[in-house]
């Protein structure tokens, strides 16, 4: 039950989404269309709560309620950025919006923006962190953590792998062809 909730969640964001910059940008609903957008963290709520009436009702823990943590967690994280990218991108397309900003390629402009990447990353990570350690504790000392604990050894994975390329493009930045260092394209 848990995977197929998280499955709607994941639907039911990118329908609010959809519905959301749709009534914003085509039915020139602004009001509206940011309405639907900020009904988006109730699916996640329910997720949350979902999750833990099943472990409640005496679930053993295992890879699915570590999955919803993660999931939440890296809404958290990357709902937001997600949002904004398709925002921008649908104002260009049916609004006359000015084109999305691409990111920069070269030098520490472009360091820059892998550590606001990495920052993300991190906060969805910790976010999930932090909801798996909640179920941890709520299920206490007599339960089979261990999927749990699973789950939160990938998350500092995830922080890792991400701190490890935004430092590789700050000790090595990517130069721009034709020898200018440093500009940000």
């Amino acid at each position: 039950m848990i995977v197929t909730l998280i499955l709607v969640c994941e639907a039911g964001f990118w329908v609010l989404l959809a519905a959301g910059l749709a009534l914003r940008y085509v039915a020139r609903k602004p009001r509206l269309g940011a309405a639907v957008l900020l009904c988006e963290p109730l699916l996640e709520l329910v997720l949350l709560v979902v999750t833990a009436v099943d472990l409640k009702n005496g679930a053993a823990p295992d890879w699915k309620h570590g999955l919803a943590a993660v999931y939440i967690g890296f809404t958290v994280g990357l709902g937001h950025s997600t949002i904004t990218w398709a925002d921008a991108r649908v104002a260009h397309r049916f609004a006359g919006g000015p084109a999305p900003v691409k990111p920069p390629r070269y030098g520490m402009a472009r360091a820059a923006h892998e550590w606001r990447v990495a920052a993300r990353w991190t906060l969805a990570a910790v976010t999930a962190i932090a909801l798996l350690q909640a179920a941890v504790l709520y299920v206490g000392g007599d339960g089979d953590t261990g999927s749990l604990r699973m789950w939160q050894q990938k998350m500092l994975w995830v922080i890792g792998v991400n701190l490890v390329v935004a430092g590789g493009y700050t000790v090595f930045p990517k130069r721009e062809p034709g020898g200018r260092a440093g500009a940000g394209r």
